[in-house]
């Protein structure tokens, strides 16, 4: 609730409970009970979360926060097979895997993350200037151009936004594409999606605040604007995600005529 890199973690949980009642008579076409399987799964979380709360690991990088979610996910994933078993467990795979999503990047990961989105912004967005014919100098993290030199911090990585797009892909990949390697295709444009996007928003910004009001560096969309980049990301990718979608329809009504 307080780290706005996690912050998408409370929609998850939300998400995880649709997916399985949008999906209801697939996942629940045939039940069962498995208690060893799910017993062992749920006593394996309580085993994980005693290790975790117990202290014994380092307090750096919050890994005994992460792996305590991970203890709840065990829990609840064993309790599924308990009351419903291995074939619906298998048919709500990916509903039980999304579930992963709400353990928090720990501060090593999300530190890693965050330095690699800036590191591709800046360069994306010094591809930018130069495509425009503005002309732009780099050190590190610095761009400079004419009338005002910029930082791409860490508050500019755009991590809320790229987690977003990520999700999203995912999403859609599950649940309009069913060919493996097209569902994978989608959801690893994603990543330099993400980046791409984020480099077109610091140099839009920026030329924005020579050419038009200073104040754009500054103002709403500098600070409240990645909404509609995350948009403009969308637009970007769905030329890809319908010609995924549609290139699977064949084979789905192949399937459903045998």
């Amino acid at each position: 609730m307080h780290d706005d890199s996690n912050s998408y973690v409370i929609l998850i949980p939300v998400v995880a409970l649709f997916l399985p009642f949008f999906e209801r008579r697939s996942i629940f076409a045939t039940t069962g009970t498995s208690a060893g399987l799910g017993g062992g799964l749920a006593l394996a979380g309580l085993i994980l979360y005693w290790v975790a709360s117990r202290g014994s690991l380092p307090e750096e990088g919050s890994w005994h926060f992460s792996l305590e979610i991970l203890s709840v996910i065990l829990v609840w994933a064993g309790g599924f097979l308990l009351c419903y078993g291995t074939l619906a467990f298998r048919a709500g795979a990916f509903s039980l895997l999304f579930l992963l999503l709400m353990i928090p990047l720990s501060d090593v990961v999300l530190d890693w993350v965050i330095h690699t989105l800036q590191e591709g912004s800046t360069d994306i967005a010094y591809l930018a200037f130069q495509a425009v014919g503005i002309p732009v100098s780099r050190h590190g993290f610095l761009l400079s151009v004419p009338g005002v030199t910029i930082e791409v911090a860490k508050e500019c990585s755009s991590i809320r936004s790229s987690v977003a797009l990520f999700i999203t892909c995912l999403l859609a990949a599950h649940l309009y594409i069913r060919t493996g390697w097209k569902m994978f295709l989608l959801v690893l444009l994603s990543l330099p999606l993400s980046i791409i996007k984020n480099g077109i928003r610091i140099s839009t910004l920026t030329l924005l605040s020579i050419y038009v009001d200073p104040g754009f560096l500054r103002g709403n969309l500098h600070h409240e604007g990645g909404f509609v980049f995350f948009i403009l990301a969308l637009l970007i990718i769905s030329p890809v995600f319908l010609w995924l979608e549609r290139s699977d329809r064949p084979r789905r009504s192949v399937n459903s005529a045998t």
